[in-house]
């Protein structure tokens, strides 16, 4: 794409409305705009960072086993009139009344409309297990909206919810989601760490959330040292292999992980196995056992006859709040710094001397050579300023920068620069696709 027709409106001074890092980068680097209070516009830019991570996510749960449906918006209220959720969630759920004067909602969540799914369709104990899962926006409307999309009223999430038979099976069933959600945050190329969390008055011991760790992070987290260097993503464990994946799960959960809320000095290990940072909450998983499915008589027939209401659990991982979290995790003082996985691009291509013919004949056939190798480039052919250039593509955090100017076609090369280390060297023209790498 050149920038001469990329709709990309970046901006040079920081937005007076915006708290933190990732809201300031999102808004200069022209990824959203504000529409209302907490709600976004996405644009190109924004928009493809987007699409990367949904579909990561996907991939990530159709390994696991789970099956993509999609959900409206809108939901009926006797759906959460049944589960008793209707007058207790609060202000947050966005109430409305349809020309049919029915009471409808914009959803903030779907475990009452998948269970009244499943209870249509299933009824047999051989059609057990099963995990639905989908990427819908969701509403939930926030006393105080702010952070950009970190805490937003509208926001994309990716929301699975499990059947099954038993309580034994209900566990494997978390287990896998367990590890799928820590391969799909390694695939972003960030590193998360789950922590257990507060079941309620449910009970039992399985629900974690998925931190992701940023200086500039919500809260304070205390973690063992040895997620350093544990293999999270466990990569020959099949997700068939449950008692391997049980072994697993039981070793990563061992490991030492604490928000500051649950932190308990007495039963931690010794301070100087741990370390101290701050985290953002990016995932959580959760088995609720029956509490949907008695309430709105989603039952199975089973193997004797007898008629049992199925296992449940939910696993959420907010989409949209990723971006925000990400550049948290991954920036320096003059933009964002995407990991390769998720990039909006591969590289930048920017002409020092636009209208200078041989510039512009490097550039255009280097811009060619790249996308004909595969790369995703954006080529700033723009009349402006070398250093606004630079500027603009430190800000959008591209992994590569490739720098053409009239000294360097002197020599026959061009300028890299990695955008994370900031290293740079002079490569000749014919050698910049095979340091890109394979595509």
């Amino acid at each position: 794409m050149k920038r001469s027709q990329y709709f990309l409106p970046t901006l040079k001074e920081n937005p007076k409305e915006a708290e933190i890092v990732s809201h300031r980068y999102m808004l200069r680097a022209g990824m959203i705009k504000q529409t209302s209070a907490g709600i976004y516009a996405w644009l190109p830019m924004g928009l493809k960072v987007l699409k990367k991570i949904e579909a990561i996510v996907r991939e990530e749960q159709n390994k696991a086993g789970a099956q993509e449906v999609l959900m409206p918006t809108i939901q009926p209220a006797d759906l959460w009139k049944e589960s008793g959720r209707y007058d207790a969630y609060g202000k947050e759920m966005l109430r409305i009344m349809d020309r049919g004067d029915r009471e409808m909602l914009f959803g903030p969540t779907n475990e009452e409309m998948i269970t009244d799914i499943f209870r249509a369709h299933v009824k047999s104990y051989k059609d057990l297990p099963k995990n639905l899962y989908h990427i819908q926006w969701k509403f939930r409307d926030e006393v105080r909206p702010r952070f950009g999309v970190m805490r937003g009223r509208e926001f994309l999430m990716k929301d699975a919810y499990s059947f099954d038979l038993s309580p034994e099976d209900a566990r494997i069933s978390y287990q896998k989601m367990f590890l799928s959600y820590l391969r799909t945050f390694r695939r972003l190329g960030v590193k998360a760490i789950p922590m257990k969390a507060d079941t309620g008055p449910i009970g039992g011991d399985l629900s974690h959330e998925f931190i992701i760790l940023a200086d500039t992070g919500e809260s304070e987290v205390y973690t063992d040292k040895k997620w350093n260097d544990v293999d999270v993503t466990a990569q020959g464990l099949s997700y068939d292999d449950t008692a391997a994946l049980e072994t697993y799960f039981t070793e990563m959960t061992n490991i030492y992980a604490a928000t500051d809320e649950i932190h308990d000095a007495e039963s931690a290990p010794p301070s100087n196995e741990l370390d101290v940072a701050r985290g953002i909450e990016v995932g959580h998983i959760f088995y609720f056992g029956t509490k949907y499915s008695k309430a709105m008589g989603a039952s199975v027939q089973n193997k004797d006859g007898s008629i049992v209401d199925v296992e449940m659990g939910s696993y959420g991982i907010g989409v949209s709040r990723l971006v925000g979290a990400i550049i948290e995790a991954s920036h320096d003082d003059n933009g964002i710094i995407w990991p390769v996985e998720i990039a909006p691009f591969d590289a930048g291509l920017i002409n020092l001397r636009s209208g200078d013919a041989a510039c512009d004949k490097a550039c255009e056939d280097l811009y060619q050579q790249l996308q004909d190798a595969g790369f995703d480039v954006l080529l700033d052919d723009r009349d402006a300023r070398a250093g606004d250039k630079f500027a603009d593509m430190d800000l959008i955090g591209l992994p590569y920068q490739i720098i053409i100017g009239p000294k360097g076609l002197e020599k026959g090369s061009a300028e890299v620069k990695n955008r994370a280390t900031g290293e740079t060297k002079d490569v000749a023209l014919d050698q910049i696709v095979s340091i890109l790498g394979n595509k």
